[in-house]
């Protein structure tokens, strides 16, 4: 029983910071603007008849309802996974379309 106690809050630890930025830049995305998926399809039901089916998801932050800065989210969420500052600030992170 103390052993699986010990492995599962091994599991929540911190992660390596390189990781910690990748998983971080969707906090901050989302912090800048929700995400929203939609998806249309027709397909042949049981009988043959022709369907058509849709969907729309919408991923809404509390950060960006509270209007943060991304820059900030980014900084926190980095500190908070990894225990260690970003390497570099969210607007020289690869990939961030801010």
């Amino acid at each position: 029983m103390a052993l699986a106690l010990i492995g599962i809050l091994s599991a929540c630890g911190p992660v390596p910071v390189e990781q910690a930025e990748l998983t971080c830049l969707r906090d901050a995305e989302l912090a800048v603007r929700p995400r929203t998926n939609v998806a249309v399809g027709i397909g042949t039901g049981f009988d043959g008849d022709t369907q058509g089916f849709g969907s729309v998801s919408v991923d809404l932050s509390g950060d960006y309802l509270a209007g943060r800065d991304p820059s900030v989210v980014y900084d926190r969420c980095v500190r908070r996974r990894s225990g260690q500052p970003p390497r570099q600030p969210l607007a020289e992170q690869p990939g961030w379309t801010g």
